[in-house]
């Protein structure tokens, strides 16, 4: 008799050992394992082998097809599935006129649930099973993508978003409001099933100094909170935070003397960054979320993704949807491609698919 519990794919199988490197045509650190079976119990991998498994395994055949890790979004937000490819200008006049008032209508429960299981159902479907998440400040929208993400047994990070100040006023929250909501929803949800809470001011330029400092007291408060926002994605912002914080030597500096800087904090884009702050981000053990096709579609520059390897920068793959134009993490690795060849420099098929799993 077989069991929903042991489940056994066969097909040939492509994952990872070690980094594979950037322009390695060989792929040091590529497995490559055709026509064996994958054995998963109790919804974990306990075995690979050639032979087939016994009867009490639930057999799934999928021959000459690949069977690979599933895909991680480090940066998307649920939010904006609405708005992918909205028509603007930059980075900031595209938050006014698409983004702001897309996130506007998650106030209501009703639209944030209904929103958050399509957006769910779409990552899905393109393959991708785990995701660091940026919903809206309304706590529900947060709620609604928990509540989602748990019935699927998604591996989801997220957390309420932080923005007191340079945004809509119904999209601006008081520090001291967002502190207990924040802290009611770590209480909820983080280290429930497969769930995280993550700190996540936008940007630095929406969120107040008193904010900020709010946000480092969560994570001295709860250690293993991830820290989730974006960083130097655009010239015009990377001026703006100049002028905002203007004792601050850089703009990841912002975020490090407010304690936001730790082993488990992922920045999106990172494109106008100098050698000291990619030593600080290696030194912290942080990681930049590389989102290219939004990167190009917005016109903000182009990640170098040597540099940040070469400086011992841990570099993962967002759709950054709906700056990016899809939630397929598949189509999103040939726009690293490109953005990469712009640069006169070539990455792999292994490490595109290495960054993005």
């Amino acid at each position: 008799m077989t069991s929903a519990r042991r489940i056994a794919l066969f097909g040939d199988l492509l994952d990872f050992t070690a980094d594979p490197g950037l322009d390695a045509p060989d792929g040091p650190g590529v497995r490559f394992r055709p026509g064996h079976w994958l054995l998963v119990e109790d919804g974990r991998i306990v075995a690979a082998q050639a032979a087939p498994p016994g009867e009490d395994w639930q057999r799934h055949e999928h021959p000459g097809r690949l069977i690979l890790p599933g895909f991680v979004d480090t940066h998307v937000h649920s939010a904006q599935v609405d708005v992918i490819g909205a028509w603007g200008a930059q980075l900031l006049d595209w938050l006014e006129n698409h983004a702001f008032p897309a996130e506007q209508r998650f106030a209501d429960p009703v639209h944030a649930l209904q929103m958050s299981h399509l957006f769910l159902q779409s990552l899905l479907a393109h393959g991708t099973t785990a995701a660091c998440v940026m919903p809206t400040v309304h706590p529900a929208s947060v709620e609604a993508l928990f509540e989602a993400a748990h019935a699927r047994g998604m591996r989801v990070i997220a957390g309420k978003l932080l923005m007191d100040r340079h945004a809509p006023p119904a999209l601006c929250d008081e520090v001291e409001t967002a502190e207990k909501e924040c802290q009611a929803l770590i209480e909820r949800w983080h280290g429930h099933g497969r769930l995280a809470f993550a700190v996540t001011p936008r940007f630095a330029p929406t969120s107040s100094e008193a904010q900020l400092a709010m946000a480092g007291r969560l994570l001295r408060r709860v250690p293993e909170l991830y820290v989730q926002t974006h960083l130097a994605e655009n010239l015009e912002e990377v001026h703006w935070v100049r002028q905002l914080f203007p004792a601050a030597r850089s703009y990841l500096e912002v975020y490090a003397e407010h304690g936001l800087l730790t082993a488990r904090s992922i920045f999106a884009h990172g494109i106008w960054l100098d050698e000291a702050d990619r030593r600080r981000l290696h030194e912290a053990g942080a990681q930049i979320a590389h989102c290219p096709s939004s990167n190009l579609f917005l016109g903000s520059g182009r990640f170098d993704w040597s540099a940040a390897r070469a400086a011992g920068v841990a570099v993962s793959r967002g759709s950054d949807v709906g700056g990016g134009t899809s939630l397929s993490l598949r189509r999103t690795m040939p726009g690293a491609y490109k953005v990469q060849a712009l640069e006169g420099r070539r990455v792999t098929a292994f490490a595109l698919l290495h960054a993005a799993t």
